[in-house]
């Protein structure tokens, strides 16, 4: 099966990214290569730019909070595991007063640091991180492996804090899904919502179904059509036979 996920708020939206750019920069900074290192670099630019909405830390403070305090109510529920529900309150306690630790502005080492910024500044230029345009840059990249890991990982350490409260947010999340088997009918489907409130859907699919879900959805409706991936200069078309799927809806 392939599951695609399709967050219904920008909030939910957010995380997702950061979700993405996380692992992304964790899989680059691990390799080897001088290329795959300047990736780690753009990603943690990008998380820098995402993340550095004034309000993301707050969020996720109050979230976890509130999770807390909703898991801490089924501590008499005999169908819950008290040895599970601990591990899960620790690492919530854990993620949570770390991110209380640091002060100032999300990635403020980053912003700092003049050297790592004029990559930044250079890399929104098409080939603008050439070794002529920042020979101090090209310098770097040529220094053992080890030590570009090491700045690396000294770069992406401050930042850890705020990837461990979306982990626990985001698997929180998928964890709560109410799983539904449904047809589309011609390759569409239309569920009414009936005002419930809903921040990430999931459709999951056969792997060789040779047809995507575009999904849109708001408390009224959610509407789903499977199309095929526009892939080279083929124009997307919408399936015309039945798509047997299946629906997860999630939600805090």
């Amino acid at each position: 099966m392939i599951s695609y996920e399709f967050p219904v708020n920008e909030r939910i939206r957010t995380l997702l990214r950061l979700e993405d750019l996380y692992d992304r920069a964790t899989f680059f900074a691990s390799r080897e290569h001088a290329l795959e290192h300047h990736s780690a670099l753009l990603c943690l630019f990008e998380i820098m730019e995402v993340a550095g909405r004034a309000d993301l830390k707050s969020d996720l403070l109050q979230e976890l909070e509130r999770q807390r305090q909703s898991l801490e109510g089924l501590r008499d529920n005999p169908q819950i595991s008290e040895e599970a529900l601990d591990m899960v309150l620790a690492d919530i306690e854990h993620t949570h007063s770390r991110l209380l630790e640091p002060t100032g502005k999300f990635a403020q080492h980053l912003r700092e640091n003049e050297w790592l910024m004029a990559i930044k500044q250079r890399s929104g230029i098409p080939g603008g991180v050439c070794e002529f345009d920042l020979p101090s840059y090209y310098y770097w990249q040529q220094k053992p492996v080890a030590d570009r890991q090491h700045d690396l990982n000294g770069w992406l350490s401050p930042m850890w804090s705020i990837k461990d409260g979306i982990d626990i947010v985001l698997r929180i999340l998928r964890n709560s899904a109410k799983v539904v088997h449904l047809t589309a009918r011609g390759g569409a489907f239309q569920q009414m919502s009936g005002g419930k409130v809903v921040q990430l859907l999931k459709v999951s699919v056969p792997a060789n179904l040779p047809f995507v879900p575009e999904l849109s959805a708001n408390k009224y409706a959610i509407n789903i059509r499977f199309v095929s991936p526009a892939v080279g200069s083929d124009r997307p078309r919408q399936c015309e036979h039945d798509v047997d799927f299946i629906l997860a809806f999630c939600n805090l």
